[in-house]
């Protein structure tokens, strides 16, 4: 997996370009921070004994289109006062949540992203698999291992963030 750094900055760009178009709130843009990170609630499987590769396991039905769907979903209509509100919020939540996913394609470690789960529990990686895979687990972190993930996240989460970043903040395209 990125690690929830990784995973937060990328709900935040996204949220810029979001900002362009209409206005989220600063609690609109937190819950789209706790969508980025949320899938890995799955780490619990390891200590259920669920093994890696079931579909409640790691990188599972967390990690799919379904459940970023839902979960967009679910959250949206909790909070949204209008339906405009509703299809702006759900889909800034939705590209928060299958972002996780899409991150954890492209790091080096794991068995892939189960994506159409509950439908079929194959297991991708995108082509790119540049993203050190990060430790599970706090200790593991404050490493090597974990200063390794934080410079390779660096390198290929952030700084397309910060691009992403200057050309949607500073030279302001039309968006319509």
């Amino acid at each position: 997996m990125a690690s929830a750094f990784g995973h937060a900055a990328s709900a935040l760009a996204i949220s810029n370009i979001f900002r362009l178009k209409s206005k989220l709130s600063k609690k609109v843009i937190l819950l789209g921070i706790v969508c980025s990170i949320i899938p890995d609630i799955d780490v619990v499987s390891f200590s259920l004994g669920i093994p890696y590769e079931n579909m409640w396991g790691h990188r599972g039905i967390s990690h799919s289109i379904t459940f970023a769907l839902l979960l967009s979903l679910l959250i949206s209509f909790t909070i949204s006062k209008s339906k405009q509100r509703f299809f702006a919020i759900s889909i800034f939540l939705f590209l928060s949540t299958i972002s996780h996913s899409i991150l954890d394609a492209m790091t080096t470690g794991g068995s892939g992203v189960a994506f159409f789960a509950p439908f079929d529990n194959s297991r991708y990686f995108l082509p790119w698999r540049v993203i050190k895979v990060s430790p599970i687990g706090l200790q593991k972190f404050l490493s090597e291992w974990g200063l390794a993930v934080l410079k390779s996240e660096f390198i290929w989460i952030g700084i397309p963030l910060l691009l992403s970043f200057i050309i949607f903040r500073v030279y302001k395209p039309k968006i319509r």
